[in-house]
């Protein structure tokens, strides 16, 4: 009988680590969960704890990573990835992108594991080309507010194509663009849960800008299928995973109010620092190599994460920062 393959998975109790953690359980692999628990949470991954293909370390991958036997993958997915989160532990965030990187390349090295990093939209910054192409080397400000998470992510993608250039290691880097689903909290900052969030408690939506900035929406499950096809690709450079359908701000707020039934108003406050004013992933490798496209429309998925946070305590509902978001963000 086949030994199950061995993947170690870092930021494994965060909204998107934990979906992971569930599809490998799903495709009957050992699964290794790692987080620090700075912005995940146990309640996410909690449902996994019972099976006796499922352990969980409670570890910081700034620090050096000890993971006993074999490893077949490593996806490096710890880090705070809002902006709520990486404005208030900006040292934190740094660190898990440059030492937890290099914590990471170093076990893979160690253990001839391949080994997927998770990278992100906001390598491109502000973006001056659109939709955003892999080839496009980004417009960052690496000073700004927001410079903490875009270098670091920045730094991850090249020490990783180092190891695979120098080292021969197997090495691959996904682009993330905005993803939404169940197991978002309602206050980190983005923009989905903190339109659902205010909607379920009755407050006004407040758009940061005038609202014709864009974002594009992908739906968990299909990103954690071209996840997965990319790690088990032959494809080392990086690539763009998202759902390409573009909306502006302003209109993705009236969806939600249509969505929820509510009649709040909308309110505009100041735009934040260096924030992007488009973002729309060029896909075309992603079809091309991986056969992948998004398949869950927005409608289909905006009902089911809508219906998840409507199953959340009246506790979890009031905890948001999200009114407080420019205290962070005015520098």
């Amino acid at each position: 009988m086949e030994s199950r393959k061995r993947i170690l998975i870092t930021g494994a109790a965060g909204f998107l680590g934990s979906h992971l953690c569930d599809f490998f359980i799903a495709k009957d692999y050992d699964v290794i969960a790692m987080d620090n628990l700075i912005t995940g949470s146990l309640k996410n991954i909690e449902h996994l704890f019972p099976l006796e293909n499922f352990e969980f370390h409670h570890h910081d991958v700034s620090n050096f990573i000890h993971v006993s036997g074999d490893l077949d993958y490593i996806l490096h997915f710890a880090s705070p990835a809002s902006p709520i989160d990486y404005l208030k532990i900006p040292i934190q965030t740094l660190k898990v992108g440059s030492l937890g990187i290099h914590n990471c390349l170093g076990l893979a090295k160690q253990k001839n594991a391949r080994v997927m990093i998770a990278s992100t939209s906001e390598v491109y910054g502000d973006p001056e080309v659109h939709p955003q192409v892999e080839e496009y080397w980004g417009h960052v400000n690496p000073v700004g507010p927001r410079g903490v998470y875009d270098e670091a992510k920045r730094f991850q993608e090249a020490m990783t194509m180092a190891y695979h250039t120098f080292h021969g290691l197997e090495t691959r880097i996904v682009r993330i663009f905005n993803t939404y689903g169940p197991r978002m909290r309602l206050n980190d900052g983005r923009v989905l849960p903190a339109f659902i969030g205010q909607a379920l408690r009755g407050e006004d939506i407040t758009i940061f800008g005038d609202g014709s900035q864009t974002r594009s929406f992908c739906y968990v499950s299909d990103l954690v299928e071209g996840i997965y096809r990319l790690l088990l690709s032959d494809y080392t450079q990086p690539m763009n995973i998202g759902n390409p359908s573009e909306i502006s701000i302003k209109d993705f707020a009236e969806e939600i109010i249509e969505l929820t039934g509510t009649d709040q108003k909308v309110v505009y406050k100041d735009l934040p620092v260096d924030d992007p004013k488009q973002r729309q992933p060029d896909i075309t490798k992603a079809k091309k190599i991986l056969d992948w496209e998004p398949k869950v429309d927005r409608a289909e998925g905006l009902k089911i994460t809508y219906e998840y946070f409507q199953s959340l305590s009246q506790e979890e509902l009031l905890k948001t920062d999200h009114n407080n978001f420019e205290k962070y963000i005015k520098h």
